[in-house]
């Protein structure tokens, strides 16, 4: 019964990487293994994932996200600033730790923010701006999401021009999050809280420079290689349980799908059905994608049939909003909310799709005019 049970929460709490090896293991039935999975994987991009994320993990561990956001929070004097501020901590966040780490760590500041001054009705609201900012924050950086690191990889894009594609549907999202929360009470309050954590300023500096390590290899500045023998290795010594945090999860959903992507796209009717949709309208295509297998997968699978990048850029980061499942960051923000207020799930789930796709929409439209 405990296995069972054990069984039960791992799936839930990995639902897509289970569907992820489902779906490779199925594929393989058709595509037989052979020398060419070889050339599925993309392992620059598992390993800057990889790097990021370990680094990431240690900072989490010295509270230093925590810390710098609570003094943030401090300055708020109303609910309203108290929103908007929590936002683009999130937004910011999103862009330089990746969306779904950003909730992880910003996700129980708006908790704790709300709580302590009693305004915990909003929260729900709250947690769904926070899930949006997150999901598209991280679109104008290339380790800002793990489908923009893939697709900055696997196409080979110049960093400006990764970063001009997504500008103008980066400003558009922070417009519409900061219109988001004109409805929001400016009810005034004060937080007397003190915080026990003190920054390791030793580790902080080290991890910092750690970290724009791993940032100079997504750049291509540094062979990745070459992380892959310093970043774990230190951490090894001075922080082992940030190697253990690390979404291996995550990782092998990405390893999974290489393999489900490359078995598809050696199969002459899959390959002649989504080359014909993607000719048509990549952007629609990638977006309706995300809203049913998320916007990782969607990524992978679809970069195997059509090279406008572009469209696809724009199409798994806007796709993120949208369904509860058309991101895996949203997944986590509906657990967290889930075990804090189990019985305001129902409220949660109409406020979320209500908001997402109305953001989903807008988003759409705009790069359908203005952004392609």
């Amino acid at each position: 019964m405990k296995k069972l049970r054990k069984t039960i929460r791992f799936l839930k709490k990995n639902v897509v990487f289970c569907i992820a090896a489902l779906a490779a293991v199925v594929s393989c039935f058709f595509v037989p293994p052979d020398k060419a999975y070889l050339e599925y994987f993309d392992w620059k991009t598992l390993s800057c994932l990889f790097l990021t994320l370990a680094v990431i993990c240690a900072l989490r561990n010295i509270k230093f996200f925590t810390i710098l956001s609570r003094k943030l929070v401090l300055l708020a004097g109303n609910l309203r600033s108290l929103f908007v501020l929590l936002i683009i901590i999130t937004f910011i966040g999103s862009m330089i730790i990746a969306n779904d780490m950003a909730l992880i760590t910003f996700l129980p500041l708006g908790y704790f923010a709300l709580t302590v001054t009693n305004l915990e009705k909003y929260m729900a609201y709250l947690f769904v701006l926070q899930n949006i900012s997150a999901n598209l924050g991280g679109m104008l950086t290339p380790f800002g999401n793990p489908q923009n690191l893939y697709l900055y990889s696997y196409f080979n894009i110049p960093t400006g021009e990764f970063c001009l594609i997504m500008l103008p549907a980066f400003l558009l999202a922070v417009t519409l999050l900061i219109v988001a929360c004109i409805p929001v009470k400016p009810i005034k309050f004060t937080i007397n809280e003190k915080f026990p954590e003190k920054l390791k300023k030793g580790k902080a500096v080290l991890y910092g420079i750690m970290f724009l390590f791993s940032i100079l290899i997504v750049f291509r500045v540094i062979p990745f290689l070459a992380g892959l023998l310093i970043i774990p290795i230190i951490l090894f010594f001075i922080d082992r349980d940030s190697l253990k945090m690390v979404d291996y999860g995550l990782l092998g959903t990405f390893f999974f799908f290489f393999v489900f992507a490359g078995n598809l796209s050696r199969m002459d009717s899959v390959n002649t059905i989504l080359s014909a949709l993607l000719e048509k309208d990549t952007l629609l295509v990638s977006i309706l994608s995300c809203q049913f297998i998320s916007n990782v997968p969607s990524a992978i699978l679809l970069s195997r049939f059509t090279g406008d990048y572009h469209a696809l850029l724009l199409g798994v980061n806007i796709g993120g909003t949208g369904t509860l499942i058309a991101s895996l960051a949203s997944l986590i923000t509906f657990s967290e909310f889930r075990i804090l207020y189990p019985g305001q799930t129902k409220k949660y789930f109409f406020i979320f799709t209500a908001v997402n796709l109305a953001f989903l929409a807008i988003m759409t439209v705009a790069a359908k005019l203005f952004f392609i």
